[in-house]
């Protein structure tokens, strides 16, 4: 808020931000309400009649002095103005009007106490004189300031009322704010009220809606039960009449077939049965001639080796050596991979495989006679015997 003041008057405003205090002789200020307060000091002159009574003087002799003085707080030093606001701020000017007097009483007493009469007789007259002048350059100086004074305060009083009004207004536009954001809420409530009244009014209308239609679907549920249950019985005895019946005859018929079908199918069967006897006969037939024939072979070979002993049976061992040979190798001809293990000296390679193999083969002989008794390099070296 802005303060303003006259020329006659000082503001002091202290708080927050104000330290030290601001002081303004004949202006205006901004002051933060609540957190700054704001002190106001009369720069007024201020008129007093000193009197002293019966003070004696140095010679002893009482005499009484009435003196008139005047005193006024200098609003353009700020040392002084300072001075005066710690002595007097807050005081009234009644206040500062009597501290002034008896400060100015206890000086002229002590100004009388040092004097003579006839030094008082001889400053009387030059008092007088000057009192006559400062009378009349008082009532110039007081004609000056109480013009000013008025036209300050006619000022001031303008600004005020400017201010007055601008804040009535302000008041007023708040004022009217707030109550009309009041009404409104009321307002606003009243409708919300009503609306909800609203919905919930149609809300229990569609619920009696809803239950009625659920109650008229569950009769004509009902309804349509009975209907389909006297459905399901006409149709049930339509059935017994158009279908089962003749489903029954269609039946005894498929029947009646299905046993001619499965005599039927016995009898080819045992037909079958008959043809894969007589041809597992003949069949066996041919295989037994197959089996004499086979035997009469055989024992001729038995014959023969009756006959040459050793050299048939060597000759029928040498006729399969090259088959054992062929199964000995065979698995080495299907290995993908052949790996080899030196024992530090001897062929290596291919010529190490072909060496293993033809080692084997070797043994083969003794192998044999092993088996079946027979020396293949024995045999070789005998005569051949004949029956």
């Amino acid at each position: 808020m802005f303060f303003t003041c006259g020329p006659n008057e000082a503001m002091v405003v202290s708080g927050f931000c104000r330290s030290p205090p601001v002081m303004v002789a004949g202006g205006r200020v901004f002051v933060l309400p609540c957190i700054q307060q704001i002190q106001r000091i009369s720069l007024n002159t201020l008129t007093l009649n000193v009197k002293s009574e019966k003070v004696y003087t140095r010679h002893g002799v009482p005499i009484s002095v009435t003196g008139i003085a005047q005193v006024k707080i200098q609003g353009q030093n700020k040392e002084m103005l300072a001075a005066a606001c710690q002595m007097f701020l807050g005081k009234t000017e009644a206040e500062i009007a009597h501290i002034a007097l008896e400060t100015l009483e206890g000086h002229q007493r002590a100004i009388m106490a040092h004097m003579t009469v006839e030094d008082y007789l001889h400053s009387l007259g030059k008092a007088r004189t000057a009192q006559v002048q400062k009378d009349a350059r008082i009532g110039e100086a007081e004609a000056k300031r109480d013009a000013g004074i008025r036209e300050a305060k006619a000022k001031q009083e303008k600004v005020s009322a400017q201010y007055l009004s601008e804040i009535e207004m302000a008041k007023a536009q708040r004022d009217y704010e707030l109550k009309k954001a009041a009404y409104d809420i009321e307002v606003n409530t009243r409708r919300a009220q009503a609306d909800l009244a609203y919905q919930l009014q149609v809300a229990k209308t569609k619920q009696q809606i809803e239950e009625q239609r659920v109650q008229v679907q569950v009769v004509e549920r009902a309804q349509q039960v009975a209907v389909q249950e006297q459905e399901i019985a006409r149709r049930e005895k339509e059935l017994e009449a158009r279908v089962r019946k003749p489903a029954e005859a269609e039946r005894y018929k498929l029947e009646r077939l299905a046993e001619a079908e499965k005599s039927q199918l016995i009898m080819q069967a045992e037909a079958e049965a008959e043809s894969v006897r007589m041809r597992g006969e003949a069949e066996a037939f041919a295989i037994g001639a197959r089996a004499r024939a086979e035997a009469e072979q055989m024992a001729k070979k038995a014959e023969a080796f009756q006959l040459y002993q050793e050299a048939a049976q060597l000759d029928m061992l040498l006729e399969k050596l090259p088959q054992v040979a062929e199964e000995i190798s065979g698995p080495l001809t299907s290995a993908k991979k052949i790996t080899l293990v030196s024992s530090g000296g001897g062929a290596m390679g291919a010529a190490k495989v072909t060496g293993e193999v033809l080692d084997i083969l070797s043994h083969l002989p003794e192998s044999v006679e092993r088996l079946t008794g027979i020396s293949i390099s024995q045999v070789n070296h005998k005569p051949l015997r004949t029956a």
